[in-house]
């Protein structure tokens, strides 16, 4: 299939009808809303459509899984949302789709959120719920779904795959290098791409319940998960995890005015799964291996202008070896030209540290004894991205937007890597 033809067609098609059927789209949207009860029950369905298309350099970065050059990657998505008066709420999300991350699989269908809120009182000072549902972590989960995110693809930290495994503990410095493609790898980049993690995966749907209210100026949340933030999606099930290994998150945030929120972060969980215990270091078990994170975020929006950060500081403890720490971070600015047309724009970093292990020399002179040294090295690539979009809303129903990433990691297989991304999204 050639998919920039096949693309700019329905690219076409969607825009062509957008306007015509803007009223049907209303009419729609009414018809998925119902009330009972003296409106004290309240149920809607709504919904995306998203047609997206990717053109790539191989090896693909981030969190898109495909051997090609260009991927077709077409969305649906589901939302259900019921109110019962005043304190209980129940949400879902399903979709279908190529897998949750852009791949080249078929298509399926899949139920990512799905939970029971409750609200004693309604000035929202204390919430509670359970199910399973994105992290609290930080504030890029809150607007992560496709008509909120002016880019296709997610910040650094949330994507970015480390040389970190889940399904296995690493048994060396040398391992984790080869794991992270420091150095030359023989199985190739893509070929374990499956097996790496991020810092956190996504807005991390992960299973379990959590506290949240705000009181005055300032917010709090807290959620104890049966998986940690950087988890893979085939694990925030209950079915798949159970709470043997438990993660636990929490924010705190300041809102002193209407232009401004600020938050801190922490979470600290075993990154590892069931599975990898065999692989453990002699004497230790999986919550030894933990993920521990600490995070800072800033939100300002004036006038036209919105703008985005977050910093997040990760420790992967690894016993036996050390603590393999990470930092990473982005800064994100959008600002609307009209109020149909606005761009946006996106600096990532990541920055690995060093770890020392104890290299045996061999004697230069027959006779003498072998001479060890600590040597320091780096276990990830340093990486910096940035990312560019124009997005243009058609109606309050289609939206259309266009990505260019520009990439480079230290000894990575190129010096400089490109993506380009086109995205159609038509909301009922």
């Amino acid at each position: 299939m050639k998919l920039f033809p096949t693309l700019c067609s329905c690219l076409l098609a969607g825009l062509a009808a957008s306007h015509a059927s803007e009223d049907l789209l209303e009419r729609i949207d009414q018809v998925l809303t119902v009330s009972a009860f003296h409106d004290n029950l309240r149920l809607r369905l709504s919904g995306t459509i998203d047609l997206e298309g990717y053109f790539l350099q191989q090896p693909p970065p981030g969190l898109l899984f495909t051997q090609k050059h260009a991927l077709f990657n077409p969305r649906l998505t589901l939302f259900l949302d019921a109110q019962c008066g005043s304190r209980v709420y129940v949400f879902a999300q399903a979709r279908l789709d190529r897998g949750f991350d852009p791949s080249d699989h078929g298509a399926r269908l899949r139920l990512d959120e799905y939970a029971l809120r409750l609200t004693p009182w309604e000035d929202g000072r204390f919430n509670v719920q359970v199910g399973q549902f994105a992290t609290v972590v930080g504030n890029w989960a809150a607007r992560h779904g496709s008509w909120e995110n002016p880019f296709l693809t997610a910040p650094a930290p949330y994507e970015n795959l480390t040389g970190i495994w889940d399904s296995a503990a690493v048994p060396s410095l040398t391992v984790l290098r080869q794991w992270a493609h420091v150095r030359p790898f023989l199985a190739g980049e893509y070929a374990d791409k499956n097996l790496r993690n991020p810092i956190i995966w996504g807005p991390s749907y992960t299973t379990g319940a959590s506290v949240f209210g705000r009181v005055g100026k300032f917010d709090y949340a807290a959620e104890i998960k049966n998986a940690s933030l950087s988890s893979r999606p085939e694990d925030w099930s209950v079915n798949e995890t159970q709470w043997q290994h438990p993660t636990v998150s929490g924010r705190l945030g300041f809102r002193p005015d209407q232009m401004w929120n600020l938050g801190v972060s922490g979470s600290v969980g075993s990154y590892l799964e069931s599975r990898a215990a065999g692989t453990l270091a002699p004497g230790h078990k999986l919550d030894d291996y933990r993920e521990i994170v600490i995070a800072q975020d800033v939100s300002f929006a004036w006038h036209h202008l919105q703008l985005w950060a977050e910093f997040y500081e990760t420790r992967f403890a690894i016993p036996a070896i050390g603590n393999a720490d990470t930092f990473a971070y982005y800064v994100e600015a959008k600002y609307k030209f009209t109020p149909q047309l606005f761009g946006a724009l996106r600096w990532n970093q990541q920055l690995f540290s060093t770890m020392d292990s104890l290299v045996v020399v061999p004697p230069s002179v027959i006779g003498q004894p072998p001479v060890s040294r600590l040597e320091s090295h780096r276990w990830g690539r340093d990486l910096w991205r940035i990312d560019a979009a124009l997005g243009y809303r058609f109606t309050a129903h289609t939206q259309l937007k266009l990505q260019y990433s520009l990439q480079h990691e230290d000894d990575g297989p190129r010096a400089r890597t490109h993506l380009f991304g086109v995205q159609f999204t038509l909301r009922f």
